[in-house]
């Protein structure tokens, strides 16, 4: 082995020594031999500040991922991963040893590798996977959320913020989308033009384009994905009995036509995340690791506020100890005001093919810290598969040295679970039995058709009897009102009881329970706080 490359390898190496837990990537490469002597590690305390795996399709982003999730839930890091080609089920079975692997360990110094699973759970959007369903309701997914998946105008966006106000304050839960769609029709009627009048700035010709966008919406197939129960973002935090950080894959197989839907749910569930952690600092190692996969999607077509907001919850997220890692083809696929707030960068071959590619290539080149070893105008286009351009944050949090690294190979399978031993984990899990089955309860469809519901009629009086029907604004008197909870303060007390007691007023409470048991109190991306089953 050339003893020039062998000290630059050393030199760079050197960069990457921790004496603190770490993530291990694999070994340096120089004139393209790796240096099993020389291994490139990630600190486990730098992965709140964020992360970037890019690269062409095929050159080994998918077994990165698997590979980091092995080696955090080894160190006890729950993590999450979207899987929108079904790659990842593998994580829950061990790998098939081959001379191939053994090789690849061999030379990355990658000592004692061995086939091995990780615990996975298994979740899906709406309810066409295999996995637990993953369900939002209305409500809680807000209006800034909700605009971008229907693609809204700033006008448009702003007219259903004050829709999502509306039905806050009148104590309409938003459970799924026909909840929303009547709150909609409520206000563009007759009997809502008084409501929609008080809300000022809701034109009737723009709750009509609403209304209109979310019944192609909902036509498009998007009504599963929302709905009761909704998914507790804190299951994403579980370890084992034995201390290894739970696996979670997002299986996304009904969504290919809607890609803006799921990288928003993904959003989502980053802004639940960010509501109900406390504030930590930094921490040894992360409370959780988010992979941001075809992070592309989530950028496309965004407004300037949306990428604010987006850049404003990946800076706060890292005191709450969560990780993000961006997973796209081009770096410039993520926004410079994100770009800017990542740590670590895994960058696998660049393909130039276009000169939209070789500018591409450029800009990417310009963004890594100056490199005596590598010349990466010529180095990223030529990467094997299972190879990248590595820089990450030291444990001090300085940038380390650029690596040409040889990733080790995954222990865990590397292609699809058999789809019976998937089912079997699946029917085994408890997130199955708590979110398996939909729940369709009163919310704001409901009582708003109760509204303008017809009165049953009168049952008919024998002929001849003296007693007469009684008068529809007496039949209207004796019927239980809607309750006034303010006037029950005036209210004798045997008064009191009887509304209390009636079932128009626990159907009542129930709804506006619903509502109030969410603590509407809107975040940054108009997301609704709620309480947590703990």
């Amino acid at each position: 082995m050339d003893a020039a490359a062998s000290d630059a390898a050393a030199r760079i190496a050197e960069g990457y020594r921790t004496a603190e837990g770490a993530v291990g990537l694999g070994a340096v490469v120089v004139d393209g031999q790796a240096h099993p002597d020389a291994q490139v590690r990630l600190p486990l305390s730098m992965l709140n500040r964020h992360g970037l795996v890019a690269g062409a399709t095929g050159t080994g982003k998918t077994k990165t991922l698997q590979l980091l999730a092995e080696q955090l839930s080894a160190a006890g890091v729950p993590t999450f991963l979207a899987d929108v080609k079904g790659d990842l089920s593998g994580l829950a079975a061990p790998g098939q040893a081959s001379d191939r692997s053994t090789r690849r360990a061999r030379e990355v110094g990658a000592a004692g590798w061995a086939p091995a699973a990780v615990p996975v759970e298994f979740l899906t959007l709406g309810d066409d996977g295999r996995g637990a369903p993953v369900r939002a309701t209305v409500t809680s997914f807000g209006p800034v959320l909700l605009s971008k998946v229907l693609g809204l105008t700033d006008v448009q966006s702003s007219s259903l913020g004050l829709v999502f106000h509306y039905a806050d304050k009148a104590g309409l839960p938003l459970l799924d989308l026909k909840d929303l769609r009547a709150v909609i029709t409520h206000l563009t009627s007759d009997e809502g033009a008084a409501d929609l009048k008080a809300l000022g700035g809701l034109a009737r010709s723009t709750a009509g384009v609403l209304l209109r966008e979310l019944v192609a919406f909902a036509d498009a197939g998007a009504e599963r994905f929302f709905g009761e129960p909704e998914f507790d973002s804190a299951d994403l935090l579980r370890t084992t009995d034995d201390g290894q950080g739970v696996v979670t894959v997002l299986e996304l197989p009904g969504v290919q036509d809607q890609p803006a839907l799921f990288s928003t749910f993904l959003l989502w569930l980053l802004a639940d995340l960010h509501h109900d952690l406390p504030e930590v600092g930094d921490l040894d190692k992360p409370k959780l690791v988010f992979f941001f996969d075809e992070a592309h999607l989530l950028f496309r077509d965004a407004s300037k506020d949306f990428l604010d907001a987006v850049a404003q919850t990946v800076r706060l997220i890292r005191s709450k100890g969560v990780g993000i890692v961006f997973v796209t083809q081009l770096p410039t696929d993520v926004p410079p005001e994100v770009l800017g707030q990542l740590g670590n960068r895994v960058q696998h071959a660049l393909r130039v093919f276009t000169p939209q590619d070789a500018k591409a290539l450029a800009s990417t080149v310009s963004t890594f810290p100056r490199s005596a070893v590598y010349d990466l105008e010529e180095l990223l286009p030529a990467l094997g598969i299972g190879e990248a351009v590595v820089t990450v944050l030291s444990e001090s949090g300085a940038p380390t040295p650029v690596a040409w690294t040889r990733l080790r190979p995954p222990t865990s399978l590397m292609a699809q679970l058999d789809p019976a031993e998937q089912a079997r984990l699946v029917a085994a899990s408890p997130l199955a039995a708590r979110y398996g089955e939909a729940i369709d309860r009163q919310s704001a469809y409901e009582l708003l058709l109760a509204r303008v519901a017809p009165e049953p009629a009168e049952p008919a009086l024998p002929s001849g009897s003296a007693d007469r029907p009684p008068s529809r604004s007496a039949s209207r008197s004796r019927s239980a009102p809607r309750p006034d909870p303010a006037a029950l303060d005036t209210a004798p007390i045997d008064t009191v009881q009887k509304v209390l007691g009636s079932s128009a007023f626990k159907a009542f409470s129930r709804s506006v329970g619903a509502a109030l048991g969410r603590e509407i109190t809107r975040s940054l991306f108009g997301t609704a706080r709620r309480r947590r089953r703990r």
